[in-house]
Order: C-alpha cells, then structure tokens, then sequence
C-alpha cells in the first residue's frame, strides 16, 4: 500500500461517518498526489522530446529550410526568363519577397545572398525593414496597453521587443498592486478587522502544525542519538528529507514520513481535533496550488523553448504525439515544395499557379483592408 493510500481516512478510522474537514483531506492528498505525478510527468518527457525533438524534428526542419531556400532562389531565376506578364512577374516578385522574409525571420541568421535576394526587390534593405516594422509593432502595442516601451534603441529583434513588454506589463501589474495595497491600507487605517486577524492567527496555527510535525520527526530522527552504524546512515538519510519537506513546507511529504517510521497511522488523524485538521487543509490547500503552478510553468517554458502555441491541457505523458504530428507536417510541407519546383519547369502550368497565387493575395489584401 502507498503511503498516500494508507493516509486516506475511513469511516472505521474514527467509527463513524466522516466529517466534511476528513473528506477535505482525503481530497486534497489525492489531488496532491495527481499533481506531483503531474509535475515529474512534464519532467520526464520534457526531457524524452528534447532528445526525439533533436533526432527527429531538427534534420527535417533543416531539410526544409533548405528546400525553401531553394524556392525563393528559383522564383528570383523565373523573374529574369521572358514570357510573363507584367501581372505574372508582380506576383512572381511578391511571392519571393514574402517567401525571402519569412526565411529569415525564421532563421534569424545573417544569410547575405538571401539579403541581398530581398533587397534587389524591395527599395530597403531587410535590416531596414525589419526595424521599421519592430518600431511599429512597438508603437501599436504601447497605443493598445498603454505601456511605455521606452525608446527605439536597443530593440533589434523580436525577442527584444517581447522583453520590453514583459518588463512593461510586469512594471505595470506591480504599480496597480502597490496602488491597490495603499488603497486598502488607506481604508483599513491601522487597525485590522476581525476576519483579518482570525486570517492570520488560522496561517500561524498552521505553520505552528507543520512545526509541530517537524519537531517530532527531527527528535526521532536525528542520527547523533543513534548508536549504532547502519541505523545512523538510514536516519541522516531520512533526515535529509525531513529538512528538505520542513523548508518547503510539505505537510504531506512530512506525513508521510511520520507513517513510514510508525509515528502515526490513519487513524491518529482521524482521531485529531476539528481545529487541528483544518490548519492541516490549510496548508494541503496552499501545497497544492503550488503544484498546480509549478506544472504549469514547466508546460508555458516548454511551450516556449519549442515555438508551441500557448493553450491548456497538453498532457506530458503523450508529448510523443506532438513529435509524430509536426514531422507529419514537415513531411507534407516538404513534399509540396519539392512539387512546387517541379511544377516550375512547366510554363504553363506555372502561369495557372501565379493567377490562383495572385487571387489568393489580393483577397489577403481585401481582408485587411476590411479589419
């Protein structure tokens, strides 16, 4: 039996039927338990992607940047044949010049024929419009929020741009807190309400709780009373984890380690007192919220180390299936640009192509015009 399971209250714990505070605890040490699983999940299999991700995913990627690079290489090379129109050789130089900037924004490397490829069809150069463009992102986003970015200098890719505005709405988030807090603290006057007061004495009591836990394992557990050898290495062990739980507040890990060593079973905790299973709770309630927080942080970094949108519910336990649908997708964009450059050596079906391309950018247009 776990040692989560052997915590779990019953109604012969106490010989009657459990009381909403018991049924609390089994609840939280449950879902405690789900979330660690949950945590070490992201973990484990964080780590098995990033393998699967760089033996799988890199070369295809790589594969494709190459067939793209490729691409816009022989849009350049068709610009300087005769036979098209004056509408197909825009289209054609459009298409390019997209297909060039959308290469080296992904990159974002210093390839200097692709460079020069965008401004032979452009009247500025990438670096140029790059920079315009952060500029006017900056100004939308500072007009939209409010924020103030500061000054042009120093913002030189994306990523700069998006640590200004983390920064900004950090700043901002802290000045409404700090606004907020004098607020209330204005109104309050000095002194606290009752329900404040009965706030803090339940958070000291319950600190007082997990102390009290600590107390009884370290005086059972500490290895200078131990005589002999052996028992004095498992008890410095079991130490360690005491200190770790006790430092991170972890009242479950610190029961836990009170039924492994026989300090208690599920019935003294039954048998506690209504006032003492609730500090209990207390602090089950805030360990768990901490989990929950923790696991989605690891999901939001690793949704950002990979270029994954941002979304809810992903399960780490089947981050496999993530591998599997993106080399699908790289494997389907590669083979319809290899189809595309054939496609490239038949005038005729090339100058079909261009119209359907042509249409499909105006009506790109249209839509933005119309937002």
């Amino acid at each position: 039996m776990s040692h989560i399971n052997a915590l779990q209250l019953s109604s012969s714990d106490s010989g009657q039927a459990l009381t909403p505070e018991q049924k609390r605890f089994n609840t939280l040490i449950r879902q405690i338990e789900q979330a660690r699983q949950t945590v070490a999940a992201w973990h484990e299999h964080i780590a098995l992607y990033q393998q699967a991700h760089a033996q799988v995913l890199v070369p295809m990627q790589a594969s494709l940047t190459a067939a793209r690079r490729e691409w816009v290489f022989a849009l350049d090379a068709l610009l300087g044949q005769p036979g098209w129109s004056r509408a197909e050789r825009d289209t054609l130089r459009e298409l390019a010049c997209g297909s060039v900037g959308e290469l080296l924004d992904a990159n974002d490397d210093d390839d200097a024929a692709l460079k020069e490829l965008f401004a032979k069809h452009n009247e500025v150069d990438f670096d140029t419009e790059r920079q315009r463009m952060l500029h006017a992102m900056k100004d939308l986003t500072e007009s939209m929020t409010g924020l103030d970015l500061g000054d042009d200098d120093g913002i030189r890719s994306d990523a700069d741009l998006f640590a200004r505005m983390h920064q900004g709405m950090q700043a901002q988030a802290a000045a409404a807190e700090a606004e907020q807090a004098a607020k209330s603290a204005k109104s309050a006057g000095r002194r606290k309400s009752a329900a404040q007061q009965r706030r803090e004495a339940e958070a000291q009591q319950a600190t007082q709780s997990v102390r009290e836990i600590f107390r009884k394992l370290a005086s059972a557990l500490h290895p200078d009373r131990e005589t002999d050898a052996q028992q004095r290495e498992v008890k410095t062990a079991m130490m360690q984890k005491v200190n770790q739980a006790y430092a991170a507040n972890d009242l479950l890990a610190l029961l836990e380690l009170q039924l492994q060593i026989e300090q208690i079973d599920a019935s003294h905790i039954a048998n506690a007192s209504v006032q003492r299973l609730k500090h209990y709770n207390k602090v089950l309630a805030e360990q768990l919220a901490e989990l929950k927080a923790e696991a989605a942080r690891v999901e939001a970094g690793f949704r950002m180390t990979f270029g994954l949108l941002a979304g809810w519910g992903l399960n780490p336990r089947k981050l496999g299936g993530l591998i599997e649908q993106n080399a699908r997708e790289l494997r389907g964009e590669l083979s319809q640009l290899q189809r595309d450059m054939r496609m490239l050596a038949d005038p005729a079906a090339t100058k079909r192509w261009l119209k359907r391309q042509r249409q499909l950018l105006r009506a790109a247009e249209y839509d933005l015009e119309f937002f």
